[in-house]
């Protein structure tokens, strides 16, 4: 690349590298609670860096043209090989670290994530109770317990429990208590000494206590293993062999990714063309409107495939066909408007 062509790679990365930190920035702050966990999936990373990048190069050549130095290029015989090749090289770098980001690292990181959850899951189950705060375990019939003391033997003092199943609540109240868990860990075993038990339909006036000596209860705990199901943790090689309609999209879906920054390079070229007068930001609403149906599409031929309306062989590609087809109309139409006007001027 001669001194031009670094100069317009300097303006395009500098600005692409500037909007996706402020969209990256909004999107943190707007989202605070799932933030964790979004970005170990690298969920932001991978819709920003597409729209950073279209942005990003729009951004740059507006400048350039608001600032009459690409009419001063242009006047002086800079073709369009000298404009796209920066561009091109910059969005081949962006494309290949995406493709890397969402065919190797982001199922990697979700899986670990969600491995990690797993294990804390587990850990809470067989967590020991602890004096003067609720705990909350169970599945289908959930239950909550109260224990205001603890002694080291393990013993409770002073306890509370709930259970409800459906509309049905039972409350218990006893002097002492004990806990234990099942080899397995799915069943904790809840003894209560002296107490008595009220069951009824709250708001009901038809309830009944009960007092005990001795009383089993038994509370059922969802199972918790290291298998992750989620899709998005999903190796890309085990989508590559899968029969499965939905993992079949969420392959697409990731290979579309890099495609979609190498189709809106291409396409944020032509775009930024500014005619005299207009600001520099005159056509990033655009490249947004743009970006929004392009991704929109892709959204779309995703859900269509995982549901067996698009035929798989189609895929995303027509997504990437459509639009490179906008960006061929955008690049060639101002030349064919021309040559059109040159002849019919002739006639």
């Amino acid at each position: 690349m001669g001194i031009l062509g670094r100069y317009v790679l300097r303006e395009v990365a500098t600005a692409w590298l500037a909007v996706t930190g402020v969209l990256l920035i909004i999107l943190l702050a707007n989202e605070v609670v799932g933030v964790m966990e979004r970005a170990a999936a690298n969920q932001y990373l991978s819709v920003v860096v597409p729209v950073g990048l279209l942005l990003g190069v729009v951004l740059a050549f507006g400048r350039l043209y608001a600032d009459s130095e690409m009419a001063a290029a242009l006047a002086c015989g800079v073709g369009p090989r000298t404009l796209y090749t920066p561009v091109a090289l910059l969005a081949v770098v962006v494309a290949g670290a995406l493709a890397w980001l969402t065919l190797v690292l982001a199922p990697e990181a979700t899986a670990q994530a969600l491995s990690l959850r797993n294990a804390a899951l587990r850990a809470g189950q067989l967590a020991p109770i602890a004096s003067g705060k609720f705990r909350t375990f169970g599945a289908g019939t959930k239950a909550v317990l109260y224990a205001q003391s603890v002694a080291r033997d393990g013993s409770l003092g002073e306890v509370f429990l709930e259970r409800s199943d459906g509309p049905q609540v039972e409350v218990a109240l006893a002097d002492r208590a004990t806990h234990s868990v099942t080899a397995d860990g799915l069943t904790h075993i809840l003894t209560l000494y002296d107490g008595e038990r009220l069951e009824g339909v709250p708001g009901s006036p038809e309830f009944r206590i009960v007092r005990f000596a001795e009383h089993v209860v038994t509370v059922q705990v969802p199972v918790v293993t290291d298998v992750v199901h989620d899709l998005e943790a999903r190796s890309t090689s085990s989508l590559r062999h899968s029969q499965d309609r939905a993992e079949r999209a969420e392959l697409h879906w990731r290979i579309s990714m890099p495609i979609m920054c190498l189709v809106l390079a291409l396409l944020a070229v032509p775009l930024s063309r500014l005619k005299p007068r207009q600001g520099r930001y005159s056509r990033v609403w655009v490249a947004v409107l743009i970006f929004f149906i392009y991704y929109n599409l892709a959204t779309t031929a995703r859900t269509w495939i995982a549901r067996g309306t698009l035929p798989e062989v189609v895929g995303l590609w027509w997504t990437h066909v459509v639009v490179a087809l906008l960006a061929l109309a955008v690049i060639m139409g101002p030349r064919i408007a021309h040559r059109v006007r040159y002849r019919m001027r002739g006639l």
